[in-house]
């Protein structure tokens, strides 16, 4: 099965519907939800996560790259000059790691103990243990 994402305002996925791989159109829905719908669609792929594949079978991690990065969600954004989808942004600060596409701090976490990020001092800042 085909998954379509909608693009709306600022390039924002507003849904995602599943097209027909036994389309008579050859093109797995597609044209029928321009001709129906209308919007923007862009192709998304249930079996991606971080950049990466993921096996259907066993939900496993692959070394193949994946179509757009990750499976479109509704918030998601679509990044045109990449051509991937990303989830929102947990904090304003946090870049584009394009190496798993993730989305990270501008400041390394610890690596040990527990930590939460303050995007008022652009900091990590270690919990107190309860």
């Amino acid at each position: 099965m085909a998954h379509w994402a909608e693009i709306g305002e600022n390039n924002t996925v507003v849904r995602v519907l599943v097209g027909d791989n036994n389309d008579p159109n050859g093109d797995e829905g597609y044209q029928w939800l321009i001709d129906n719908l209308g919007g923007r669609w862009i192709k998304t792929s249930y079996n991606a996560r971080n950049g990466k594949r993921v096996n259907p079978v066993t939900n496993e991690m692959t070394d193949e790259p994946a179509l757009r990065a990750h499976f479109a969600g509704i918030g998601f954004m679509y990044l045109e000059n990449l051509d991937i989808f990303m989830p929102p942004k947990e904090y304003p600060s946090w870049i584009l790691d394009t190496t798993d596409y993730t989305w990270v701090a501008p400041v390394p976490r610890p690596d040990s103990g527990f930590w939460y990020w303050d995007e008022d001092t652009l900091s990590w800042k270690e919990r107190d243990k309860q």
